[in-house]
């Protein structure tokens, strides 16, 4: 009797699993995938295309909140556990409404699902969302490339749109963010890369993803998203942890897994946050992984133009993941406007339109942040619609925190500017002693 098997998932690693673990087993069966998460990911199916020949129909997905009604018609025996940045407390309850229903619940080991390139690859990955991961990614990049390596970027997954036409993309320009309808999210996560000289591969399929990044590098950088484990094997595994969290490097799953696969801790924002969750962070990093190189970095964030913030009442406009699963509850708006001389920091809840107030009201312990959510093309119409409302309500002026410039794809009626961030490794050990066994395989590689 095949084992069915039902993936719980966010349209990301669920479907790396389903690739390399159960696509091609003939004892098992994949009856379902959940969405959770991400809006707009559920009611759709993993397409045959992809799914293999033992699925000419595709696999389904549905909301997890049918999760006890999946188990029961489709008489689910395993449910394994594929997303990330949730607590550990989170996962034993979805641990105990499926075993309570009889199905066995896996969380399956990171090494399952990594593949091997041929080429050295360095992870960058998280212990919660929003700890840093784009910055220390782009400053590795900027390490490899001055030392005459090419550097592929793998990001993590993000398909929200047709899956067989983002099976395998590659993002090297504006036109490729067009060709493939990329979200606000998406362009959070790829424009610095390009903007930075990388290209940028994701979708679906991450062994053929692989193969296109290898063909082009003679490093593999993967850019994690969403404090998930790595999807290849790494030479270097970089973790970036947050003290302005303290604790959470060893409450979250997989952050926690990620801090103990760490070869190097990437200590972040240690100039913004309190020192004692400094200490608390690094006295969980040293028991945690006590043979990990670790290293303290500062990510200095400064608006392009404080004088527009100044004096003014300010709607500060953060990364969406990072505000609402990731639980920060401001971000480089907001500190950014502080530093300017903002005379007031506006509650957008008066003004949110649409999908927004649903954000609100799916995530209460939100603060006087405006997360921008852009999933896709009304939660897009809702953001604008919204600094619209708050232009009439009083608001004077616009802090972009996004790693984007916002403007470029939203009206914003008021006076704006973007508040930047970038890494700066503080003493020694640095990134470049971090890189070493890296720049030691690729040079010799790119010499022979």
């Amino acid at each position: 009797m095949k084992d069915r098997v039902l993936i719980l998932g966010a349209a990301g690693r669920d479907f790396h699993v389903f690739n390399t673990v159960y696509r091609d087993d003939p004892d098992s069966v994949v009856v379902a995938f959940t969405a959770q998460q991400i809006p707009h990911i559920d009611d759709r199916r993993y397409p045959p295309e992809l799914a293999g020949p033992r699925y000419p129909e595709g696999i389904p997905i549905r909301p997890e909140d049918e999760l006890e009604d999946i188990i029961r018609e489709e008489g689910v025996t395993r449910c394994v556990m594929a997303y990330s940045d949730v607590s550990h407390e989170y996962v034993m309850h979805m641990a105990s409404r499926v075993n309570a229903l009889g199905p066995d619940f896996e969380i399956g080991g990171a090494g399952r699902t990594m593949l091997e390139s041929t080429k050295p690859v360095v992870a960058v990955c998280a212990a919660r969302t929003g700890s840093g991961k784009s910055q220390t990614s782009r400053a590795v990049a900027n390490i490899l490339r001055e030392a005459g390596l090419r550097v592929s970027v793998v990001r993590h997954p993000m398909p929200y749109g047709d899956l067989v036409k983002q099976a395998v993309q590659r993002f090297g320009g504006e036109d490729d963010l067009v060709r493939y309808e990329a979200t606000i999210e998406e362009r959070e996560e790829y424009e610095p890369h390009i903007a930075n000289g990388s290209a940028v591969f994701a979708g679906v399929d991450y062994e053929g993803i692989l193969r296109a990044a290898e063909a082009e590098a003679d490093v593999v950088l993967w850019d994690g998203g969403n404090n998930d484990t790595s999807f290849y094997q790494a030479d270097v595994y970089i973790t970036v942890v947050d003290p302005h969290r303290p604790g959470h490097e060893v409450r979250y799953y997989p952050g926690e897994t990620n801090l103990r696969l760490a070869d190097v801790v990437v200590v972040n924002k240690v100039q913004t946050a309190d020192p004692a969750g400094v200490a608390e962070v690094l006295a969980n990093v040293r028991r945690v992984n006590p043979g990990a190189m670790v290293l303290q970095a500062a990510s200095p964030i400064k608006a392009d133009d404080p004088s527009v913030l100044a004096g003014k009442r300010v709607l500060a406009v953060e990364d969406g993941p990072t505000v609402t699963h990731g639980g920060m509850k401001y971000g480089a708006g907001t500190l950014g406007a502080r530093d300017a001389g903002a005379a007031e920091i506006v509650d957008p809840r008066p003004f949110l339109v649409g999908e927004l107030k649903e954000t609100f009201e799916r995530y209460p312990e939100l603060g006087a942040i405006l997360p921008a959510m852009g999933y896709g093309d009304q939660q897009v119409a809702d953001l604008e619609a919204t600094f619209k409302k708050a232009a009439d309500g009083g608001v004077e002026a616009v802090a972009i925190g996004t790693p984007i410039d916002l403007a470029r794809l939203v009206d914003i009626p008021v006076p704006h500017t973007r508040v930047r961030y970038d890494l700066d490794v503080l003493g020694k050990p640095d990134l470049r002693d971090a890189l070493a066994p890296i720049l030691a395989k690729a040079g010799k590689a790119a010499a022979d």
